[in-house]
């Protein structure tokens, strides 16, 4: 078991840059280089709120047990080979009371997020409140850069690559180990600028002829590196087990039934996508989102037309460990759309933008009409990239 010092010795600096599901996010930077962690509290003892942090509305994010954490670090052993998702390093055992620098960048991350959004709740303790007893999951990871919702997007080819990025890489996971992510909001990818950008508009670039079907070329232009992070909501199935179907003892998966309040709060965009993805595994149609006080019983039984997409048996109850790539589509479809609304470049690229990607999105949409067929997994987004010649074979 370490102490604090151990992760971050004086002289090492720390930056909170992130909240994920369970788990704060901070980077070290020292003489070697620079890592991310992911703090996850344990079971274990913090001091009591004041009644200042109380009157504030305070929210503490629940401790969790090693066992929880279990299944996602397997998941980033599993992942961490496929391009697009983080560098699994170690994970430690840290245990004890916070030194000054981890409460400062706490302090600092809240008032900028404040800031940003004055209505936002801070849902972690403070590490001053932190005791001798108090003990944490802490995983090291590889620095994949800034998370896409402090990313500014002021070029079209951004846009195209971090969609384009993201596709490929859940597509890829979804081949080698029926991963579905489940939590893809803007801050679980993160991006860095790998390469200098190609200067001239992709509207612009040559037509190659080493697509199925030739046409302009997208992806690739603004020299951007995307990683999909935190899989603490996420189901997978060992990429080694080549039975079919999977042994159960392969699949990995957060039963989300165990806490329902994910799907009834409204507190964010995506909150909408968790009930868009229960609602799906229940009734096996993108149209009928059960709104947030739909969501109160745990196991609703599964409907005839979801039984058909593989969910589950009708009657029996949802099972969160299912392979449904639908959940992939969801989220592609949250962030074509965070793409677009927080663009902060030309209006006319924006708009060039989506009339290229029109016929993607009338497939993408999940509010499409019900006639209009979806794309069923992130494979398939990337198949239609490719025919479209955004995509060439040898970038898959």
């Amino acid at each position: 078991v370490l102490c604090w010092d151990d992760v971050c010795p004086p002289g090492d600096s720390i930056e909170k840059i992130a909240e994920a599901s369970y788990a704060e996010v901070y980077r070290i930077t020292n003489a070697h280089g620079t890592s991310i962690i992911k703090v996850i509290r344990l079971e274990s003892p913090i001091k009591a709120q004041t009644k200042a942090q109380q009157r504030s509305g305070l929210v503490d994010e629940e401790p969790r047990s090693e066992e929880d954490m279990e299944g996602e670090l397997q998941i980033s052993e599993w992942l961490s080979d496929i391009p697009g998702f983080v560098v699994f390093k170690e994970r430690y055992l840290v245990e004890g009371k916070a030194p000054k620098a981890l409460v400062e960048t706490h302090q600092a991350f809240h008032r900028r997020m404040k800031r940003k959004d004055p209505d936002r709740l801070q849902y972690y303790p403070s590490p001053s409140r932190y005791l001798d007893e108090t003990r944490f999951m802490v995983v090291e990871l590889g620095d994949a850069g800034t998370a896409l919702e402090d990313f500014p997007l002021t070029s079209i080819s951004q846009v195209w690559d971090v969609f384009l990025h993201t596709a490929l890489a859940l597509a890829r996971a979804e081949d080698l180990a029926e991963f579905e992510h489940r939590d893809l909001h803007e801050g679980n990818i993160c991006i860095r600028q790998a390469r200098p950008p190609i200067t001239e508009p992709p509207s612009e670039r040559p037509t190659t002829t080493t697509t199925p079907h030739p046409g302009p070329l997208r992806f690739g232009a603004s020299g951007l590196d995307v990683t999909l992070l935190d899989y603490g909501l996420s189901r997978a199935v060992d990429p080694n087990d080549f039975a079919d179907p999977p042994r159960p003892s392969s699949v990995i998966a957060n039963d989300l039934e165990r806490d329902l309040s994910i799907f009834q709060s409204t507190h964010a965009p995506q909150c909408r996508v968790y009930r868009q993805m229960r609602s799906f595994l229940v009734h096996g149609d993108r149209c009928h989102v059960m709104p947030p006080e739909q969501h109160s019983e745990p196991y609703p039984a599964v409907v005839a037309a979801a039984a058909a997409t593989g969910s589950s048996a009708a009657g029996a109850p949802i099972s969160w460990r299912a392979f449904q790539p639908y959940t992939n589509v969801l989220w592609l479809a949250y962030l074509y759309d965070y793409l677009v609304s927080h663009f902060r470049g030309s209006r006319k690229e924006l708009a060039w933008f989506r009339r290229e990607t029109a016929e993607l999105w009338e497939h993408l949409d999940p509010d499409a009409p019900r006639e209009v067929l979806s794309f069923p997994c992130a494979g398939a987004v990337v198949g239609f990239a490719v025919e479209a010649g955004w995509v060439e074979v040898r970038q898959l």
